[in-house]
Protein backbone atom coordinates (compact mmCIF):
# COMPACT_ATOMS: atom_id res chain seq x y z
CA UNK A 1 0.00 0.00 0.00
CA UNK A 2 1.53 3.15 -0.81
CA UNK A 3 1.90 5.83 1.81
CA UNK A 4 -0.28 8.85 1.90
CA UNK A 5 1.11 12.40 -0.25
CA UNK A 6 1.56 15.53 2.04
CA UNK A 7 1.88 18.91 0.01
CA UNK A 8 3.05 21.93 1.79
CA UNK A 9 2.25 25.21 -0.17
CA UNK A 10 3.17 28.92 0.53
CA UNK A 11 1.08 32.10 -0.41
CA UNK A 12 1.49 35.19 1.20
CA UNK A 13 3.47 35.03 4.44
CA UNK A 14 6.48 35.51 5.84
CA UNK A 15 7.01 31.32 6.32
CA UNK A 16 6.97 30.66 9.81
CA UNK A 17 4.01 28.27 9.98
CA UNK A 18 6.43 26.18 7.76
CA UNK A 19 9.17 26.99 9.56
CA UNK A 20 7.18 25.83 12.81
CA UNK A 21 6.95 22.09 10.85
CA UNK A 22 10.61 22.11 10.11
CA UNK A 23 11.52 22.84 13.63
CA UNK A 24 9.77 19.96 14.81
CA UNK A 25 13.20 17.99 13.94
CA UNK A 26 12.77 14.21 15.37
CA UNK A 27 8.75 14.34 15.02
CA UNK A 28 9.07 15.36 11.18
CA UNK A 29 11.96 11.97 10.74
CA UNK A 30 8.96 10.15 11.77
CA UNK A 31 6.39 11.76 10.50
CA UNK A 32 8.41 11.58 7.05
CA UNK A 33 8.62 7.61 7.57
CA UNK A 34 5.33 7.40 7.19
CA UNK A 35 3.97 9.66 3.86
CA UNK A 36 5.58 10.62 1.05
CA UNK A 37 6.16 14.56 0.65
CA UNK A 38 5.54 15.47 -2.73
CA UNK A 39 5.68 19.31 -2.19
CA UNK A 40 7.61 21.05 0.48
CA UNK A 41 9.69 23.54 -1.80
CA UNK A 42 10.89 24.89 2.02
CA UNK A 43 12.36 21.80 2.35
CA UNK A 44 13.46 20.47 -1.26
CA UNK A 45 13.14 21.17 -4.60
CA UNK A 46 11.65 17.76 -5.21
CA UNK A 47 7.76 18.17 -6.82
CA UNK A 48 6.09 15.55 -6.87
CA UNK A 49 2.13 15.84 -9.17
CA UNK A 50 -0.95 15.54 -7.29
CA UNK A 51 -3.51 14.48 -6.46
CA UNK A 52 -2.31 14.78 -2.99
CA UNK A 53 -4.07 13.36 0.31
CA UNK A 54 -3.19 15.63 2.71
CA UNK A 55 -2.31 19.85 1.88
CA UNK A 56 -1.13 21.89 4.51
CA UNK A 57 -1.35 25.75 2.80
CA UNK A 58 0.50 28.42 4.73
CA UNK A 59 -0.48 32.58 3.83
CA UNK A 60 -3.21 34.75 2.58
CA UNK A 61 -4.67 35.12 -1.06
CA UNK A 62 -3.54 38.47 -2.08
CA UNK A 63 -3.52 37.83 -6.21
CA UNK A 64 -5.59 36.75 -8.64
CA UNK A 65 -2.84 34.10 -9.61
CA UNK A 66 -3.28 33.14 -6.14
CA UNK A 67 -7.12 32.61 -6.58
CA UNK A 68 -6.58 30.50 -9.03
CA UNK A 69 -4.10 28.07 -7.78
CA UNK A 70 -5.75 27.79 -4.35
CA UNK A 71 -8.34 26.37 -6.26
CA UNK A 72 -6.04 23.87 -8.38
CA UNK A 73 -4.76 22.71 -5.10
CA UNK A 74 -8.20 22.47 -3.68
CA UNK A 75 -9.46 20.50 -6.10
CA UNK A 76 -6.00 18.23 -5.91
CA UNK A 77 -6.48 17.77 -2.33
CA UNK A 78 -8.53 14.92 -0.41
CA UNK A 79 -7.97 16.81 2.76
CA UNK A 80 -7.03 20.49 2.89
CA UNK A 81 -5.41 22.22 6.11
CA UNK A 82 -4.76 26.02 6.17
CA UNK A 83 -1.79 27.07 8.55
CA UNK A 84 -1.36 30.21 10.79
CA UNK A 85 -3.16 33.62 11.25
CA UNK A 86 -2.56 34.88 7.13
CA UNK A 87 -4.18 31.18 5.52
CA UNK A 88 -6.78 30.88 8.32
CA UNK A 89 -7.58 35.07 8.48
CA UNK A 90 -5.75 36.77 6.01
CA UNK A 91 -2.90 38.00 8.48
CA UNK A 92 -1.55 41.30 9.40
CA UNK A 93 -1.82 42.30 5.25
CA UNK A 94 -5.41 42.32 5.63
CA UNK A 95 -4.68 45.79 6.82
CA UNK A 96 -5.24 46.81 2.95
CA UNK A 97 -8.96 45.80 3.62
CA UNK A 98 -9.68 49.16 5.07
CA UNK A 99 -7.63 51.35 3.05
CA UNK A 100 -6.75 52.05 -0.73
CA UNK A 101 -4.41 49.65 -2.16
CA UNK A 102 -3.35 51.73 -5.05
CA UNK A 103 -2.48 54.54 -2.47
CA UNK A 104 -0.02 51.85 -1.21
CA UNK A 105 1.11 50.57 -4.15
CA UNK A 106 1.74 54.20 -5.48
CA UNK A 107 4.24 54.59 -2.60
CA UNK A 108 6.16 51.89 -1.68
CA UNK A 109 6.73 50.58 -5.65
CA UNK A 110 8.50 52.74 -8.30
CA UNK A 111 6.59 51.69 -10.83
CA UNK A 112 2.89 50.78 -9.76
CA UNK A 113 1.63 50.03 -12.56
CA UNK A 114 3.41 46.46 -12.99
CA UNK A 115 1.73 45.53 -9.76
CA UNK A 116 -0.83 43.07 -10.03
CA UNK A 117 -2.74 42.38 -6.67
CA UNK A 118 -5.99 42.63 -4.91
CA UNK A 119 -7.54 44.87 -3.02
CA UNK A 120 -7.94 42.57 -0.24
CA UNK A 121 -6.02 39.86 1.58
CA UNK A 122 -8.23 37.17 2.33
CA UNK A 123 -7.95 34.10 3.78
CA UNK A 124 -8.42 30.33 2.15
CA UNK A 125 -11.70 29.45 3.32
CA UNK A 126 -12.76 32.83 1.28
CA UNK A 127 -12.43 30.72 -1.90
CA UNK A 128 -12.00 27.41 -1.26
CA UNK A 129 -13.62 24.75 1.23
CA UNK A 130 -11.40 24.08 3.91
CA UNK A 131 -11.47 21.05 6.11
CA UNK A 132 -9.30 22.20 9.46
CA UNK A 133 -7.91 25.55 10.57
CA UNK A 134 -4.59 25.96 12.81
CA UNK A 135 -4.79 29.00 14.00
CA UNK A 136 -1.79 30.88 15.68
CA UNK A 137 1.25 33.59 14.54
CA UNK A 138 2.66 30.83 14.21
CA UNK A 139 1.23 27.61 14.75
CA UNK A 140 1.45 25.55 18.07
CA UNK A 141 4.24 22.95 17.49
CA UNK A 142 2.43 20.34 19.41
CA UNK A 143 -0.94 21.20 17.79
CA UNK A 144 0.42 20.60 14.46
CA UNK A 145 2.35 17.39 15.39
CA UNK A 146 -1.34 16.07 16.69
CA UNK A 147 -3.62 17.02 13.58
CA UNK A 148 -0.69 15.43 11.57
CA UNK A 149 -1.04 12.17 13.38
CA UNK A 150 -4.43 12.00 13.91
CA UNK A 151 -5.05 12.82 9.79
CA UNK A 152 -2.49 10.00 8.58
CA UNK A 153 -4.37 7.52 11.21
CA UNK A 154 -7.91 8.73 10.27
CA UNK A 155 -8.99 10.77 13.49
CA UNK A 156 -10.69 13.63 13.76
CA UNK A 157 -7.51 16.02 14.96
CA UNK A 158 -8.24 17.70 18.32
CA UNK A 159 -8.68 21.39 17.80
CA UNK A 160 -9.45 23.21 20.94
CA UNK A 161 -12.94 25.40 20.72
CA UNK A 162 -12.22 27.49 23.87
CA UNK A 163 -10.48 30.67 25.10
CA UNK A 164 -7.24 31.91 25.78
CA UNK A 165 -8.84 32.16 29.77
CA UNK A 166 -9.36 28.37 29.89
CA UNK A 167 -5.99 27.11 29.10
CA UNK A 168 -4.92 29.79 32.31
CA UNK A 169 -7.44 28.22 34.32
CA UNK A 170 -6.02 24.47 32.71
CA UNK A 171 -2.50 25.70 33.53
CA UNK A 172 -3.03 27.25 36.84
CA UNK A 173 -1.91 30.64 35.23
CA UNK A 174 -3.25 33.73 37.83
CA UNK A 175 -5.55 36.28 36.43
CA UNK A 176 -3.14 39.11 34.77
CA UNK A 177 -6.29 40.90 34.19
CA UNK A 178 -7.23 40.59 37.88
CA UNK A 179 -4.34 40.57 39.36
CA UNK A 180 -2.05 43.17 37.54
CA UNK A 181 -4.14 45.02 36.11
CA UNK A 182 -2.66 43.98 32.72
CA UNK A 183 -4.10 44.26 29.29
CA UNK A 184 -5.20 41.07 28.24
CA UNK A 185 -7.25 39.53 25.16
CA UNK A 186 -7.26 36.02 26.59
CA UNK A 187 -10.96 36.55 27.46
CA UNK A 188 -11.96 36.88 23.20
CA UNK A 189 -8.79 34.88 21.55
CA UNK A 190 -9.24 31.34 20.53
CA UNK A 191 -6.96 29.01 22.75
CA UNK A 192 -4.40 27.02 21.48
CA UNK A 193 -1.44 28.37 22.54
CA UNK A 194 -1.02 26.89 26.24
CA UNK A 195 -1.37 30.46 27.61
CA UNK A 196 2.16 31.09 26.47
CA UNK A 197 1.69 34.95 26.82
CA UNK A 198 -0.31 34.95 30.50
CA UNK A 199 2.25 32.52 31.76
CA UNK A 200 5.31 34.72 31.73
CA UNK A 201 2.99 37.41 32.90
CA UNK A 202 2.55 39.31 29.84
CA UNK A 203 -0.94 39.98 28.29
CA UNK A 204 -2.35 38.22 25.31
CA UNK A 205 -2.44 39.87 22.34
CA UNK A 206 -4.69 37.59 20.07
CA UNK A 207 -2.44 35.89 17.61
CA UNK A 208 -4.48 33.17 17.78
CA UNK A 209 -7.39 34.92 16.31
CA UNK A 210 -11.05 35.80 17.64
CA UNK A 211 -12.93 33.02 19.34
CA UNK A 212 -16.07 31.52 17.90
CA UNK A 213 -17.91 34.40 19.93
CA UNK A 214 -15.89 36.92 21.55
CA UNK A 215 -17.54 39.45 23.66
CA UNK A 216 -15.28 42.12 23.45
CA UNK A 217 -18.07 44.98 24.03
CA UNK A 218 -17.77 43.60 27.88
CA UNK A 219 -13.49 43.67 27.13
CA UNK A 220 -12.98 47.00 25.89
CA UNK A 221 -14.14 48.82 29.10
CA UNK A 222 -11.24 46.72 30.90
CA UNK A 223 -8.22 47.14 28.50
CA UNK A 224 -9.27 51.12 28.80
CA UNK A 225 -9.03 50.65 32.65
CA UNK A 226 -6.02 49.04 32.37
CA UNK A 227 -4.09 51.50 30.57
CA UNK A 228 -4.72 51.40 26.64
CA UNK A 229 -6.55 54.21 25.09
CA UNK A 230 -8.75 54.21 22.24
CA UNK A 231 -6.02 54.39 19.67
CA UNK A 232 -4.50 51.87 21.65
CA UNK A 233 -7.38 49.68 21.81
CA UNK A 234 -7.70 49.79 18.03
CA UNK A 235 -4.14 48.67 17.55
CA UNK A 236 -4.10 45.68 19.99
CA UNK A 237 -7.20 44.64 17.35
CA UNK A 238 -5.20 45.43 14.27
CA UNK A 239 -2.19 43.01 14.20
CA UNK A 240 -2.02 39.38 13.02
CA UNK A 241 -5.93 39.08 12.96
CA UNK A 242 -6.64 42.53 11.99
CA UNK A 243 -9.61 40.54 9.44
CA UNK A 244 -11.02 38.52 11.94
CA UNK A 245 -11.14 41.04 14.68
CA UNK A 246 -12.95 43.71 12.38
CA UNK A 247 -15.94 42.64 13.26
CA UNK A 248 -15.29 43.77 16.57
CA UNK A 249 -14.51 47.19 15.06
CA UNK A 250 -18.05 48.81 15.99
CA UNK A 251 -17.43 47.76 20.01
CA UNK A 252 -13.99 50.00 20.10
Amino acid sequence: MAAPTLAVWKFASCDGCQLTLLDCEDELLTIAGQVQIATFLEASSAIVAGPYDLSLVEGSITTAADERRIKEIREQSRILVTIGACATGGGIQALRNFADVDEFTSVVYAKPEYIETLATSTPASAHVKVDYQLQGCPIDRGQLLDTLAALLIGRKPRLPAKTVCTECKNRGVTCIVVADGTPCLGPVTHAGCGALCPSFRRGCYGCFGPAATPNTAALIPLLRRDGLSGDDVERVFSTFNVAPFADERNDR
